[in-house]
């Protein structure tokens, strides 16, 4: 039970295709399955893919026409998980039985259904979405694409003895929301980027070091070959465009701040260790962030989870007046 044999799966999406993209994340999901991880990560808004547009082309222009033809576009391929845009992929975390962690844009139903939000998703060994967390604060030109989040989704997870969450990209560099997750016990953080080695390189380290955790970050990769030929105003999109757009920086570093995989540099597929949560116990034994070495009496984090809406509704329930004629009132 100390041991967890996990997968990075450091690839691109087929951009801006959600029924392609989905195709190639399952088939990665398989391949985990095969090899007997019990977990497997992929990166920052993988599904359907990071909106790399908006430093190529004129983001900030307000009415502008392509802006709003791209936005569209990526609006029709992202998740509904209401509507049941992730079933399949539960599915196959089930039949593998192999838990997930993935970086989706999610279409908020609860939000009114046409804002986007980067979202990171868990899905159990058993198939079942137990979180699915909203980035808290979209960064620089993101704001352009996505709304920001709420602390909802600020969620840890049992897989064996491990306790484990995730944040997306800049969110690891919030001390805050990090001590939240430290609060909760976690012992196995996961941070997903959209792909880059200069953003994994120090705070993978520093991440494992301060909470004395494992830490792993999963990148997605990206080249001019991966914009789909149907993509709207791709020219303009490729005009500007650089011949990588991410690197990957998929990377491991143990709970004492070493690496256990160095940063993988352009190359898909799954990247597989083994960790052991022993060494967590070990490395607590002279520091422990939110235990013996905390202060609550000094210093203690508030944290509000609520679900953010516009909406709360308080409707009156009518009474049956006889339940035996009406069996299926609610």
């Amino acid at each position: 039970m100390n041991l967890l044999k996990v997968a990075l799966a450091q690839i691109s999406p087929v951009w801006l295709n959600l029924e392609k993209t989905k195709e190639k994340i399952k088939s990665f999901i398989a391949e985990a399955g095969d090899q007997q991880c019990e977990l497997i990560v992929f990166g920052e808004g993988l599904l359907p893919g990071y909106p790399f547009w908006l430093s190529l082309t004129h983001s900030t222009e307000l009415n502008s026409t392509v802006q709003k033809e791209i936005y569209a576009h990526y609006v029709r391929n992202s998740i509904q998980i209401e509507a049941g845009d992730l079933n399949d992929i539960c599915e196959i975390a089930k039949d593998n039985g192999t838990a997930i962690y993935l970086g989706i844009i999610e279409r908020a139903q609860n939000r009114g259904g046409h804002s986007l939000y980067c979202s990171l998703v868990y899905i159990d060994q058993g198939g079942e979405i137990k979180s699915v967390h909203r980035k808290l604060q979209p960064t620089y030109e993101e704001r352009l694409a996505w709304a920001p989040g709420d602390g909802y989704g600020l969620q840890v997870h049992r897989l064996k003895q491990f306790t484990v969450g995730g944040l997306n990209c800049w969110e690891n560099w919030m001390p805050l929301v990090r001590s939240t997750l430290y609060g909760l016990g976690e012992n196995l953080h996961i941070a997903v980027w959209p792909g880059s080695e200069r953003n994994t390189a120090d705070i993978t380290r520093f991440i494992a070091r301060e909470s004395r955790s494992y830490v792993i970050s999963v990148s997605g990769l990206m080249k001019v070959p991966d914009f789909p030929e149907d993509t709207p105003h791709l020219q303009e999109i490729l005009r500007r465009a650089p011949d990588v757009l991410a690197d990957g920086g998929s990377c491991i570093a143990g709970p004492d701040g070493e690496w256990i995989i160095d940063p993988v540099v352009e190359k898909e597929g799954l990247i597989i260790a083994t960790i052991n949560a022993h060494r967590v116990l070990e490395e607590r034994q002279n520091f422990d962030v939110v235990g013996h070495y905390s202060r609550p009496d000094v210093t203690k984090l508030v944290v509000n989870r609520e679900r953010q809406s516009t909406l709360t509704f308080e409707d009156v329930q009518l009474e049956a007046l006889d339940h035996k004629e009406s069996p299926d009132f609610p």
